[in-house]
């Protein structure tokens, strides 16, 4: 077994996420009122491997911060800035992958002589004691146009959106793969996701068989942004995608969306806050 699987293998078996109360069902809750959605702008959230501690982001004082709360007994904290942030900077879209490297964007420069304003994706490691690494950027991903929101399939293919040229849109999904634990060159995942409008925002499911992803402009849409799936039948390509229905879109912007590491719940942003439902529900809207 290669270290990635071990890895792995570790962190999906510590995972026990302690969900608070009320749990919702076919109606989408507010997910931890008053700690992760408050009266600012909280979106884009997940948990970590051992489902103990949860990340999102807040917008403050027109930056965006990631903020993690733990769970403390029977309670969650008080959410605080997780410490690797950089003050000066904007950052945002916390995502886990399988071996518990934290990723994310930042705005912050790649380099000293750096002065573009673009977003790019960078990554921690978890050291002893609770502490993280200094902040990597990922270099393989990242180009001169902005690379954001990032999510894992259980093999660890890594799932993004960028504005990078030669996509359909003004927005594109990609996918770069993890073959022989390095991260490949990314793919756009094509026409079956990736139109002449703004697709971005990827929810990727564990075993990469449905990806739920927002996209803003579409003919069909309701609001700022909606929720779309799209579905893979084995190596095929992806399918035309469908709008996530009424239940779920609003007139609102609606989007980060994020699958509970347990399968459970299904999380997304929408009116400000962070919002979770149950995923019965989800597989229903998406088998109808």
């Amino acid at each position: 077994m290669c270290l990635f699987a071990a890895l792995y293998g570790s962190a999906q078996s510590r995972s026990g996420i302690p969900y608070p109360q009320p749990l919702p069902d076919s109606a989408a809750l507010r997910f931890l009122p008053g700690i992760v959605s408050s009266d600012s702008m909280d979106f884009n959230a997940c948990f970590s491997p051992d489902g103990q501690s949860y990340y999102f982001t807040r917008s403050v004082n027109k930056q965006t911060k990631i903020y993690v709360t733990h769970h403390e007994g029977a309670n969650w904290s008080a959410p605080m800035i997780v410490p690797f942030l950089d003050s000066k900077y904007s950052e945002a879209d916390p995502a886990f992958s399988p071996d518990g490297t934290l990723y994310f964007i930042s705005d912050r420069p790649l380099t000293a002589s750096d002065t573009l304003k673009d977003f790019n994706i960078w990554f921690v490691k978890p050291l002893p004691g609770g502490s993280w690494s200094a902040p990597e950027e990922m270099k393989i991903l990242n180009t001169d146009s902005s690379e954001y929101y990032i999510s894992f399939s259980k093999n660890g293919n890594l799932y993004f959106a960028s504005s990078r040229k030669g996509g359909f849109g003004e927005e594109d999904i990609y996918v770069s793969k993890l073959v022989n634990d390095k991260y490949t060159e990314p793919v756009n995942l094509g026409p079956g996701v990736n139109t002449s409008k703004s697709e971005f925002d990827p929810g990727i499911s564990a075993d990469e068989d449905v990806i739920i992803f927002a996209s803003s402009n579409r003919e069909d849409g309701f609001g700022g942004a909606d929720l779309y799936y799209s579905k893979k039948e084995g190596e095929k390509s992806w399918l035309k995608a469908a709008h996530l229905g009424n239940s779920l879109n609003t007139k609102a912007r609606d989007f980060c969306p994020y699958w509970s590491p347990d399968g459970k719940y299904f999380f997304f942003s929408s009116e400000r806050d962070v919002k979770w439902i149950g995923m019965e529900w989800l597989k229903k809207e998406i088998n109808h």
